[in-house]
């Protein structure tokens, strides 16, 4: 058979085994990726007693790949005012949640945005069923920043579209990235490259933060940050896992769990919190750290000492704490602490309690006090402000988690498994840059980052200490829901933010 005709055949026999497999299904080709929706609205309120006309954009990006395909739909609302030409550029401060896996509406309708959700300020009623109270924030820093809440794909409207698949985005490495690439493109499509440029990110969205000012300094593209705003701090994961063997856990979760004591009056009586504290920081360091890698080793009277001590730190019975080997998990203490009065305390803030039905458990049974206490209202509250505010309309839900994203998170690339800690990361990028500052708000009633912990991790791992700013407020994780710690911590991300 000829050349020519030979190729001839074969060129038709593809042809109609692809017309036929598109026929039967296996072959159809993709849908067209609908262009990116966007709500734009004005608005006007008064923000630290000036009158600001500003807009919202609430909308999607596409993100792409390096063949430029589209991957993923990532969905942000934009708090933007007007400037006159010749002006000083206005900040531009990007803000997220943690989880992984959580939107932005913690942060969004708890602390920065222009309206926010109400919710008990003394961890002393549930947040019940709606209708919820949603209250103008004149604290929001719409007068001196433009802000931009982002939801990571898998939340909120965010999406893995067209080339994309969620394990391109569900990881630590890839999480940064896909953040690296939106903040670029907002950067860039607003022109906002000599602005100033601040992260405040809460819980695991300050390990993302830390990931992602070294992903923003590669491919080309390097984009300094002036500050981070870390909000209940997880940069080094070994001080926040409280779990059996760990004992640098026992050691930094003890000062939270003594502040604990104190709030519920069963340690601490007659001191103020701070110098209670001042106590408790000293003793973990010189005298429970030291207990604790002696192990078997400790003698039998200075065993005794140590879990008497213990006992005036953390109002627990001196014999539990013995039979404990001196060393107390959190979620045992979230237990053990109020059992006579038949209570559960919350982990994201110990304020908080429960009455469980389990009363003999030796650990929580129902979840978070804290979490149940707040996350129906704030959830209304984002559903309602975006469709009755913002005028969104989207086909599909907004997810405020996404359950289904951490069990498919990838942590770290290969080696043996340890725990998760990005701190040279940062410490790294403020040697490289000089000006990068950093703002640590930790809550002294926050049973998932303790407070302590910040402070270890911090006083280590290279870190320029000039630049870093500790603070401290007296409520847990979501400290911005005490009214006090609220209007404290919005006046210190302001001077922050105008140094």
């Amino acid at each position: 058979m000829h050349k020519p005709l030979l190729n001839t055949l074969l060129f038709c026999c593809i042809v109609s085994a692809s017309l036929l497999a598109q026929q039967n299904g296996t072959d159809k080709p993709s849908s067209p990726i609908p262009a990116p929706k966007v709500f734009a609205s004005t608005h006007q309120g008064t923000f630290n007693g000036r009158q600001i006309s500003y807009e919202v954009v609430a909308g999607e990006t596409h993100l792409k790949n390096k063949e430029g395909k589209i991957t993923g739909s990532m969905w942000s609302t934009d708090y933007l005012v007007k400037t006159d030409p010749g002006e000083k550029p206005r900040p531009v401060v990007f803000i997220f949640n943690g989880g992984p896996g959580s939107a932005s509406l913690w942060l969004h309708m708890g602390l920065f945005g222009p309206k926010l959700v109400k919710v008990a300020s003394n961890a002393d009623a549930d947040d019940g069923a709606a209708p919820y109270q949603l209250a103008n924030n004149p604290d929001c820093l719409i007068d001196i920043a433009d802000l931009v809440f982002i939801d990571p794909i898998g939340t909120g409207y965010s999406q893995a579209v067209g080339e994309g698949k969620d394990e391109d985005f569900w990881g630590l490495e890839e999480d940064a990235a896909s953040i690296a690439d939106f903040v670029r493109s907002w950067i860039t499509s607003h022109q906002r490259w000599n602005a100033p440029k601040y992260i405040a990110g809460e819980s695991f969205g300050t390990t993302r933060a830390a990931a992602l000012v070294q992903e923003l300094e590669r491919n080309g593209q390097n984009m300094a940050i002036n500050g981070l705003i870390l909000i209940s701090q997880a940069l080094d994961y070994t001080g926040s896992t409280p779990v059996d063997d760990n004992i640098i856990a026992y050691i930094t979760y003890l000062p939270t769990m003594a502040a604990t004591a104190w709030y519920h009056k069963k340690a601490g009586t007659g001191k103020s919190l701070e110098a209670f504290l001042g106590e408790a920081r000293n003793f973990a360091y010189k005298e429970y750290a030291p207990a604790l890698f002696q192990g078997y080793y400790l003698d039998e009277a200075e065993f005794d000492r140590i879990a008497e001590r213990l006992s005036y730190f953390l109002g627990l019975p001196t014999a539990y704490i013995k039979k404990s080997n001196l060393r107390i998990l959190a979620s045992r203490f979230r237990k053990e602490l109020l059992r006579e009065e038949g209570l559960t305390l919350g982990n994201l803030d110990s304020r908080y309690t429960t009455i469980e039905p389990d009363q003999i458990s030796d650990t929580p049974v129902m979840g978070d006090a804290a979490g149940n206490a707040t996350t129906s209202a704030y959830t209304a509250a984002i559903n309602h402000y975006l469709g009755t505010d913002l005028k969104v309309t989207m086909d599909r839900p907004y997810l405020t988690s996404n359950s289904a994203l951490y069990p498919k998170w990838k942590w770290m690339k290969g080696g043996e498994p340890s725990y998760v800690n990005v701190s040279r990361r940062l410490s790294h990028a403020m040697r490289r840059n000089s000006q990068l500052r950093v703002m640590v708000a930790s809550g002294y009633y926050d049973m998932v980052t303790p407070f302590f912990d910040a402070e270890y991790t911090f006083s280590r791992h290279g870190f320029e200490k000039d630049r870093i700013q500790m603070l401290y407020y007296e409520a847990g994780h979501m400290m911005y829901v005490h009214d006090e710690d609220f209007h404290r911590l919005n006046q210190d991300i302001r001077k922050f933010l105008q140094p």
